[in-house]
């Protein structure tokens, strides 16, 4: 056998080399790459969007835990304003006497909290 190049070539009568029975396989990386690429890129989405919904639903309690303060001591007005102010809407507003119950939405999640007015108590010495 030659040497040319630093390939071994087969002469007639020869076994071929390793590098000439295996040409068939030559390009297998491309497919291999190419569908290892696709699977992180789904991955990655898959992550994001996660991330979202996580995001919007800490963001939906934040909102009705704020609302439900507020409508506990100023009424549906505040709670309207507060879950705008924190990126919801209320989608529900109940009220029972001194408790208050809130149904906020932020994007795709929703939040419901719950307060109670208490009359003020000052410390005493």
């Amino acid at each position: 056998m030659d040497r040319r190049g630093g390939r071994e070539c087969a002469r007639a009568g020869q076994v071929p080399s390793r590098a000439r029975r295996f040409r068939g396989d030559r390009g297998q990386a491309v497919p291999v790459v190419a569908g290892a690429l696709a699977l992180v890129m789904v991955l990655g989405f898959g992550a994001v969007r996660l991330a979202g919904v996580v995001t919007d639903r800490a963001r939906a309690h934040s909102a009705a835990d704020a609302a439900a303060l507020a409508g506990a001591v100023e009424g549906r007005a505040a709670a309207d304003r507060l879950a705008a102010a924190n990126g919801g809407r209320v989608m529900a507003f109940e009220s029972y006497g001194d408790e208050v119950e809130v149904t906020v939405r932020v994007g795709d999640a929703e939040a419901v909290a719950r307060a109670r007015l208490e009359p003020f108590a000052p410390e005493r010495p």
